[in-house]
């Protein structure tokens, strides 16, 4: 999957020349936390967000540094500070460092880039004109839109079987050489011993993603790795 299959295109922007009260109205009004800020030529200029109005001198919160900490502090960074925090233009607040994605983008790196640099939305561009944005909310709603629904295997049990065994071979964490399934009429019982509980689940998680099957009953056997206490696990349907 790609941005293009989930972005939305419906882009809420501000202008630089937009004043502070004006970008902090329009969030307000549509309930986001930031706007993607364009010039008159339609090109990405920066983003301001909630937390680039933080620090202002109408709520009694610019930066103050005790004296000593301003011998140490450039003359040139104090001059933005004061910008950012008495300015009263978007382009005197916003950020204009913007990470930004192409709409032919993976999205795989969609969320790779929101992990890294920890942020919610990124801006969709072609030759640096915004096309869209995608978003957390928009993944969600991809995944809500595509969750996977049971259908019935073409082989019917034995291969459902087949492809629970072959995912799990696939799989580096799997204790295969310990395991076996049964399946009847879609419902899958799976056997074996397991050293880590968190294999358990991951394991369950195999099995009932795999199409055409209806429950799974747990039969798996935790062994503790360093004693070699064996604990028996409840027969309960997943």
């Amino acid at each position: 999957m790609i941005v293009a299959d989930v972005m939305n295109r419906n882009v809420i922007s501000v202008s630089p020349d937009a004043t502070v009260e004006e970008a902090a109205k329009t969030m307000l009004a549509r309930d986001i936390s930031g706007l993607f800020v364009v010039d008159a030529k339609g090109e990405l200029a920066g983003i301001v967000t909630e937390g680039d109005l933080l620090r202002r001198t109408e709520l009694g919160t610019q930066r103050h540094r005790p004296w000593w900490l301003r011998l140490l502090v450039s003359p040139g960074r104090q001059a933005a500070d004061f910008t950012h925090s008495h300015g009263h233009h978007v382009r005197d607040v916003m950020t204009t460092d913007v990470i930004a994605v192409p709409a032919t983008a993976a999205l795989e790196e969609v969320v790779e880039t929101m992990e890294k640099h920890r942020i919610k939305r990124l801006p969709v561009v072609e030759h640096n004109r915004v096309t869209g944005v995608v978003s957390r909310s928009d993944l969600l709603r991809y995944l809500i839109g595509h969750a996977r629904k049971a259908e019935p295997a073409a082989g019917g049990d034995s291969a459902i079987r087949t492809a629970i065994l072959d995912a799990l071979e696939k799989q580096a964490w799997a204790p295969v050489t310990s395991l076996n399934v049964t399946v009847a009429d879609g419902v899958v019982d799976v056997w074996g011993t397991i050293t880590d509980d968190a294999e358990r689940r991951a394991i369950m998680v195999v099995a009932e993603n795999t199409a055409g099957v209806t429950k799974v009953h747990d039969h798996l056997v935790f062994i503790e790795p360093y004693s070699g206490t064996v604990i028996e696990a409840p027969d309960e349907p997943r």
